[in-house]
């Protein structure tokens, strides 16, 4: 396998390191004295998801899911499997944009740094053919 196919890798990768950062994942909570207060949280913690944010916590692991079929891809060489990574990329890039649903102080930097480095891999997996 070329080597230049495991540059297939290095964008799933920052986008991990992204969501595991506390930053990604907002969740306001309402305070009894005045204005709701927001935090945020990885994009694998569950307590947005136990919140109703649901779509944080399934773009992780759709993002794993990714990381690790363009992983066997690079290994086996096998088109299936980039072809499958592709659909599951393209699910991710839409579920990546739920937070807006509930509102734009819903979505952080790394929120939308997390969604453009999934875009960013659509076109990857087209120019990084194996020969």
């Amino acid at each position: 396998m070329k080597k230049k196919s495991f540059l297939l890798l290095l964008l799933p990768l920052v986008t991990l390191v992204l969501e595991i950062l506390p930053y990604g994942a907002v969740c306001r909570f309402a305070n009894a004295e005045g204005e709701p207060w927001r935090e945020t949280f990885s994009y694998f913690s569950l307590t947005p998801y136990g919140y109703a944010n649901f779509t944080p916590f399934i773009t992780a692991v759709l993002t794993v899911v990714v990381f690790l079929l363009l992983l066997v891809f690079c290994l086996t060489g096998k088109d299936k499997l980039r072809t499958a990574a592709k659909y599951v990329l393209l699910v991710a890039c839409i579920l990546s944009f739920g937070p807006l649903l509930f509102g734009l102080e819903y979505f952080s930097v790394v929120g939308l740094l997390i969604s453009l480095t999934l875009i960013a891999q659509v076109p990857m997996l087209k120019l990084l053919k194996t020969e």
